[in-house]
């Protein structure tokens, strides 16, 4: 690690040691300023114990003074989750001055990152959009920023990007791409015990039906189409198929976890993202995919030193939580969704799947390369269920209703192009055709035969 050094005057006249912090430049329509280097810290003391903690880049640069109070830090998303991580570790810590805290945070992606937020969502807009950057097979986070301070936390009902935890269940079981189902515009369970959780309990609900964003009519969906089209009916019939506890854990294995910390919701409604998750987990499950099958769990700090000099480290943990060959078979899926999509693409090989919460709640989208996985959410900070995404303004632009293409969207690809830019092209390992090509026992019916 390179070390951050202070050096701390003694002699007689007393030395003044400047320390030039990066911060980022305010949020909120102007997302092409570069961020300043300002603040200088004067040293209280002589004594290391006094000095003021920070916290420093991958490459051992400052990012910022740290106090744990995040009220006024450049990067609130980041300090906070610094500071929950600290009280994981030891509570003492926060306590603490002196302390140099080495993270995984890469300050170029941080401030590309932050341009992007930036420019689509002001700091003003009640509507909070945060965004986190994740290396596949690592579980380094690279970048997390948020448009402003959102003071309850991150932690957005995540829609359809977790139609793929379905998928993922799916194809491990023997599904492949062309099984499908006739599906209608309304879905309602027959029975309770259509749906069981991890303990074996009935929690389906036959008094509440599940419709379809698009009205289309009634067709036959296949595992390919039923996931680029996003179709509410489909996903609850393949849960009922493949096994709600099924789907369940398979989010898990991948790294999705819930924002409060606590189990996720064992609903029916599961692969239509009734999980309340913070960017974090939701890009670390997809930087499991991109990573063919490796999950690592997501780090943001590397080692913290104290004002006496000792050392903790925080290693990697990582191990492989699902079948390469399936994981290249969802990227396969989620490829073709990203490219018949509105965004087109980011000029390299990349997956992703937007995201919509019931009645347009909140937005995301989370996608990939094989070397960068991120996931952007938008929500309104107020109560996302009494001031859905619908007729409002963003970033100082109307809409009538917002969805995972666009303003995540958009935010992801600006992002995720300018992160790539100048760096070597990767590919994605082509799926198993033999194995997950065509269909199985779910076949389309045979088309009529002319006379």
């Amino acid at each position: 690690m390179k070390a951050f050094l202070v050096f701390l005057g003694v002699a007689t006249l007393g030395a003044v040691v400047a320390v030039f912090v990066l911060l980022r430049s305010p949020a909120g329509g102007n997302g092409d300023k570069e961020p300043v280097a300002s603040v200088s810290i004067t040293a209280a003391s002589a004594s290391p114990a006094a000095r003021k903690s920070v916290l420093l880049d991958a490459e051992g640069a400052v990012i910022e003074e740290f106090s744990g109070d995040c009220t006024h830090s450049g990067y609130p998303y980041l300090c906070r989750y610094v500071s929950k991580q600290l009280v994981a570790e030891d509570p003492q810590l926060l306590t603490r001055d002196g302390l140099t805290i080495q993270t995984t945070i890469d300050q170029r992606l941080q401030r590309t990152a932050q341009q992007a937020v930036d420019a689509y969502v002001h700091r003003d807009d009640p509507q909070v959009a945060t965004q986190v950057v994740i290396v596949p097979g690592e579980g380094v986070v690279k970048a997390m920023v948020t448009s402003r301070d959102p003071a309850d936390g991150p932690g957005l009902q995540q829609g359809t990007t977790a139609m793929p935890y379905a998928l993922a269940a799916a194809l491990a079981a023997g599904w492949r791409y062309d099984d499908g189902f006739f599906v209608g515009e309304a879905y309602r369970p027959q029975r309770f015990s259509a749906f069981k959780d991890c303990a074996g309990r009935s929690v389906a609900d036959p008094s509440h039906s599940i419709h379809n964003r698009k009205k289309v009519g009634a067709r036959f969906v296949t595992l390919r189409s039923g996931t680029q089209d996003a179709v509410n009916t489909f996903f609850m019939q393949l849960q009922e198929k493949v096994g709600l506890c099924e789907t369940i854990q398979m989010a898990q294995r991948l790294g999705l976890r819930s924002a409060d910390g606590k189990p996720l919701q064992e609903f029916e409604t599961f692969p239509l993202g009734i999980a309340k998750a913070d960017p974090v987990s939701v890009a670390n499950s997809y930087a499991s995919l991109a990573a063919r099958g490796r999950f690592c769990e997501p780090r943001v700090i590397t080692e913290i030193q104290d004002g006496s000099g000792a050392v903790r480290a925080f290693p990697a943990h990582c191990e492989q939580v699902l079948d390469p060959a399936v994981a290249d078979a969802v990227t396969s899926v989620l490829k073709d969704v990203l490219a018949k999509s509105t965004l087109k693409g980011i000029g390299r090989e990349a997956a992703g799947m937007p995201g919509h919460g019931d009645i347009f709640r909140t937005a995301w989208f989370a996608g990939y390369t094989p070397g960068l996985a991120s996931a952007v959410s938008l929500g309104d900070s107020r109560d996302p269920l009494r001031h859905p995404l619908v007729d409002v303004t963003i970033g100082g632009r109307r809409y009538s209703r917002v969805d995972g293409t666009s303003v995540p969207g958009l935010i992801w690809k600006k992002a995720m192009t300018e992160a790539l830019r100048g760096t070597q092209e990767t590919r994605f390992v082509p799926p198993d055709a033999e194995r997950f090509g065509g269909c199985r026992d779910a076949c389309p019916p045979p088309a009529p035969r002319r006379r």
